[in-house]
């Protein structure tokens, strides 16, 4: 097995123990880069102190911005760890208290976690963090965009201050207010990139149409009939994200909608669905930006046209994972064309008919 760009220039400082701020394409393989020198250093620890249960506190804190991310990481932990005296828990909101409650309060040796339901925890005072060796952040720049540094502040502010802990930091882009955050809360860390700070990968290509809005969902269903297997289709209100769900699902498509205001138990079901190909198309909001690590979505279209670039890069690293090639489909009212100039200069775009 070989590692990718972004693990090879990680894993060796990462497991020297050294302060990390990583950078690179969405599915190159950034959460095995911190992963594995975490149970790495767990194991060796615990062979060297001849610990073979729980130690009572959490060795490894790692925050993401979303469930998604926070379950599919605790997911990939589970796989590594699998022959593995190594235990972990997702903490995460819109589901009960009680049952991470009392993970927490038995000190499993890591926990992946969002950071409002958290500090939820710290505020009862459950949960001990008081010797713990790493703390990651993943995607750090969608939550600076969610809103979420101040939470991510308290969180540091109640962990053992950075000369007495590993601190790695990774994300898809890398603007300037998130390293002048990650040089705070790490400071002397080495800073490893991989491709471009605010790049989608190269393996996408990125097309665009300019039409009215009454002609967009004959359009899209037009398009999403041509054979993908998957697409997620991104808009950027809840709402519409219901509506356009329904509407396509009235031509006979296979879709399903995805966004903050759903369960956690129909987000993962609709998930689940996708993955397994039960539906192949997903509706979504950007809180599907994030976390959705699928190989083979052949395309991601933007049926309302992203604000930022960051945002774009982020909704169509949803496809071209892993040198997998992808396509982006961006649909734009005429009024919104100017949107799309700097998502031309930046990445190129191809205009259609």
């Amino acid at each position: 097995m070989q590692t990718t760009p972004i693990q090879s220039a990680v894993l060796p400082y990462a497991l020297d123990g050294k302060d990390v701020i990583g950078c690179a394409e969405t599915g190159t393989g950034k959460t095995a880069a911190y992963l594995l020198p975490i149970l790495t250093t767990l194991l060796r620890k615990d062979r060297e102190d001849g610990v073979t249960g729980s130690r009572g506190y959490t060795r490894a804190l790692i925050l993401a911005p979303t469930r998604e991310l926070a379950t599919q990481i605790d997911d990939e932990i589970q796989g590594f760890a699998y022959h593995a005296p190594i235990s972990s828990v997702a903490v995460y909101g819109g589901v009960p208290m009680e049952p991470q409650e009392r993970a927490l309060k038995a000190g499993v040796d890591i926990v992946v976690a969002t950071p409002g339901r958290l500090l939820d925890h710290q505020r009862s005072k459950v949960g001990d963090y008081s010797k713990l060796d790493t703390f990651v952040l993943d995607e750090a720049d969608r939550m600076m965009d969610m809103g979420f540094w101040p939470d991510v502040r308290r969180i540091a502010d109640l962990l053992p201050p950075s000369s007495k802990r590993q601190t790695m930091l990774f994300s898809a882009t890398m603007p300037d207010e998130v390293m002048k955050f990650a040089d705070a809360l790490a400071p002397g860390a080495i800073f490893v990139q991989v491709g471009s700070r605010r790049g989608p990968a190269h393996t996408i290509t990125h097309e665009a149409r300019v039409m009215q809005l009454r002609d967009k969902i004959p359009f899209l269903a037009k398009v999403l009939r041509r054979g993908h297997t998957t697409a997620i289709v991104f808009v950027n209100t809840k709402i519409g994200c219901d509506r356009l769900a329904t509407q396509l699902r009235r031509l006979g498509l296979h879709a399903e909608a995805i966004h903050a205001d759903r369960t956690q138990e129909a987000r993962t079901r609709a998930l689940e669905a996708f993955r397994s190909g039960r539906i192949r198309v997903l509706v979504a909001t950007d809180v599907a930006a994030r976390g959705l690590d699928i190989d083979d979505i052949g395309l991601v279209v933007n049926y309302e046209v992203p604000r930022s670039l960051d945002t774009y890069v982020h909704r169509v690293g949803r496809t071209g994972r892993k040198e997998l090639a992808g396509h982006a489909l961006t649909l734009a009212e005429p009024s919104e064309q100017y949107l799309l100039n700097g998502i031309e200069k930046s990445f190129g775009l191809t205009f259609i008919e």
